[in-house]
């Protein structure tokens, strides 16, 4: 390491807001954010945050599936790296900081130790990946699971709404296919992942907290139940003899909440997200009602057994009322826990900055998810106002970027020293 030089006319955490915002302009919706993989609004995206990483320092690739990759080497080239980074795609209408401040400030934290002549003694990749979404094809995560070296070559088949194949659309953008396999990283040569993400939810900011460190991924399942009665006239089958599907659904829909609000402090959460009553008349007693369930938790045992007592509980709801109920799986994945020496690490970053460290799940999915069959990973969550998120609403302050930032850097300059 070398003498500083001087301090950039703007603070770091105000460069990162105001590139946030300009990078808002790479749409294609006028008005709106709505940036897809692999569209002529990624496309735009990647050439304005390639500049912001080679003027940062960085030497600059766009990969075969269309990540952005810009190395900073260490003391000496070809260096094992550290991986920072996130996403740059996002959903229709989204707002301007979920995935993208994740990329912007590690390109800042770059740029800034680029500006103190800075090499730590392992290189910095930070990486632009363009698919978490999922929102354009029926896949997510690729351009993360292709360096985690676990890309499927069957999702090149997958096509979008207007029957274009993932593989079509990336030699559209100028990639080649073929040259995915070549992606994944070797397990010698990084040392580890750090994403910088917003909550995405109201826990940091009901703590009255800046930054909070993430423990785990949680696990997801999803399900398809159909509750099956009888339909019958609603002015003529009395009371006690009707089989009401509905009644035994909104039960079932209860018995979701109690579980999952009485599973104490282990970050289960359960959702019913749609519901539908057939035939759907308000003169007739609903025969038949399907609704989705969404079960989550950080440690998969807690998961399953919820899903388990949740499974008994409709069976019992449905015998009582003579009604039958199907329960059909159709999404599952694991948790995924961060590393234990990278949460400790980072939040001896947090009190450093004189900020009370507080852990917390993800209840959504990132690409650290991918990154974790190749590296230990961990996740720095900012405090987003009201926890809105996938929202032109969604909001962060100069104040919180600034405080994220400031562990960052520590924490990097941290690891330089333990290295």
């Amino acid at each position: 390491m070398s003498t500083a030089s001087p301090s950039p006319a703007t603070s770091p955490a105000t460069n990162v807001m105001a590139h946030l915002h300009e990078l808002a302009r790479c749409t294609s919706e006028p008005g709106k954010l709505t940036r897809l993989y692999l569209t002529p609004a990624h496309a735009a995206a990647v050439g304005m945050v390639r500049g912001w990483m080679e003027a940062a320092g960085m030497t600059v690739t766009v990969d075969a599936v269309a990540n952005l990759v810009g190395r900073y080497e260490g003391e000496r080239p070809g260096l094992p790296a550290l991986l920072l980074g996130s996403h740059i795609d996002t959903v229709r209408d989204a707002g301007h900081y979920d995935g993208n401040f994740g990329v912007l400030a590690a390109i800042e934290a770059v740029a800034e130790l680029n500006r103190c002549r800075e090499r730590l003694p392992f290189a910095i990749e930070v990486i632009a990946f363009g698919d978490e979404e999922g929102v354009r094809f029926p896949s997510k995560l690729s351009g993360s699971r292709a360096v985690a070296g676990t890309f499927a070559v069957e999702t090149l088949d997958v096509v979008d709404a207007q029957g274009v194949s993932l593989e079509q659309a990336l030699r559209q953008f100028g990639c080649d296919p073929a040259l995915i396999a070549a992606i994944g990283r070797r397990p010698e040569a990084v040392l580890g992942y750090v994403e910088l993400h917003i909550e995405q939810g109201p826990v940091l900011e009901q703590q009255w907290l800046p930054v909070g460190v993430v423990t785990a991924i949680n696990g997801a399942s999803r399900f398809r139940v159909e509750v099956t009665g009888h339909a019958g006239h609603a002015g003529t089958v009395p009371m006690h003899l009707r089989q009401d599907a509905l009644v035994v659904a909104a039960e079932m829909v209860l018995a979701v909440e109690r579980r999952a609000a009485g599973a104490g402090d282990v970050g289960l959460v359960a959702t019913v997200g749609s519901i539908e009553a057939v035939p759907g008349a308000p003169n007739v007693i609903p025969g038949k009602v399907r609704f989705t369930l969404d079960v989550r938790a950080p440690v998969d045992a807690d998961r399953t057994k919820a899903i388990e007592d949740l499974s008994a509980a409709f069976a019992t709801l449905a015998q009582r009322r003579n009604l039958q109920v199907k329960i059909e799986r159709f999404y599952d994945e694991a948790a995924t826990a961060c590393d234990p020496t990278l949460i400790e690490a980072l939040e001896a970053a947090v009190a450093r900055a004189g900020v009370r460290p507080f852990r917390l799940p993800s209840g959504a999915g990132h690409d650290a998810m991918a990154i974790a069959t190749l590296c230990p990973i961990a996740m720095l969550f900012v405090r987003c106002k009201g926890g809105i998120s996938h929202h032109p609403a969604e909001a962060i302050t100069t104040k919180d970027a600034e405080v994220a930032l400031q562990v960052l850097l520590d924490f990097l300059r941290h690891q330089g020293k333990a290295a």
